[in-house]
C-alpha cells in the first residue's frame, strides 16, 4: 500500500527551550527530569492511503520519551478528530503505528507501548499565538522565539525533525491524555510531508 500526508503542525512538550529530542540528546524539563512528555497536532492539507482520502483531517500524536530518542521505549497515543470518518481514523492508525512502512515504519522500531486511538475535537489555529487544542485533553499556546531581525528562529536539518526546517518557541498550557500529563514549556511549528516512499538516506522522522 502507498500513502502520503502533508500539511502543517504545531507541538508542545515539557522540555525547557530548546528540546534536545530532534538531535537525539537527553531531554530535560524544568525539574531536571530527563524525559520528554509532549504532543503534536497535525493538520493534513493533502493525504491519502490508497483509496482513502485523508485531506482535511486533523489528528494529535501524544508521546512519552523516557530518554534520548534512539534509546527507545516510547509511549505513543493517537487522537483523531471526531469529524473524521471511521475509515479515515483507521487509515491514520495504520500509518502512525508503522504498519504501512515509510516514515513511521522507520520510527516504530523505537516504540515501547502503544496507548491506543481515541476520538475528540482536534484543532490548530493561528492568531497572535498558535493554539493547539484537543477537546477535554489539551490546551496549549505556542509563541515563536524571534531573532535580532524579528523573524522566527528556526532549526534546520535535525535528524529527528518533523520537517526539514521548523520554527521553535515557547509554549504554555496543560495537557493530560493517555495518562501522560505535562505543563507545556517548549514548542515547534512547521510544515510536514510524510510518505511510504522514504527517500534513500533520509534521516529518521523525515518524509
Amino acid at each position: 500500500m502507498t500513502w502520503s500526508i502533508s500539511g502543517s503542525y504545531a507541538a508542545g512538550c515539557s522540555c525547557v527551550v530548546v528540546c534536545g529530542c530532534p538531535v537525539d540528546a537527553k531531554p530535560r524539563d524544568a525539574q531536571g527530569r530527563e524525559e520528554c512528555v509532549g504532543m503534536t497536532v497535525f493538520h493534513v492539507a493533502d493525504g491519502r492511503l490508497d483509496d482513502t482520502d485523508l485531506s482535511g483531517v486533523d489528528f494529535a500524536l501524544y508521546n512519552h520519551f523516557p530518554s534520548n530518542l534512539t534509546s527507545g521505549g516510547w509511549k505513543v497515543g493517537i487522537v483523531v478528530d471526531e469529524g473524521a470518518s471511521d475509515g479515515q481514523a483507521a487509515a491514520l492508525e495504520r500509518i502512525l503505528s508503522g504498519d504501512e512502512g515509510g516514515t513511521f515504519g522507520e520510527l516504530s522500531q523505537f516504540f515501547g507501548e502503544y496507548l491506543g486511538l481515541e476520538r475528540a475535537a482536534v484543532g490548530l489555529s493561528d492568531g497572535e499565538k498558535t493554539r493547539i487544542s484537543v477537546g477535554g485533553k489539551t490546551d496549549i499556546e505556542y509563541e515563536p522565539v524571534t531573532g535580532a531581525d524579528g523573524s522566527p528562529t528556526t532549526v534546520k536539518n535535525a535528524p529527528f525533525g518533523f520537517a526539514p526546517e521548523y520554527g521553535i518557541g515557547r509554549a504554555s498550557g496543560q495537557s493530560n491524555a493517555f495518562g501522560l500529563s505535562f505543563d507545556a514549556a517548549y514548542g515547534e511549528r512547521g510544515d510536514f510531508r510524510f510518505s511510504s516512499e522514504q527517500p534513500e538516506g533520509a534521516p529518521a522522522g523525515r518524509g
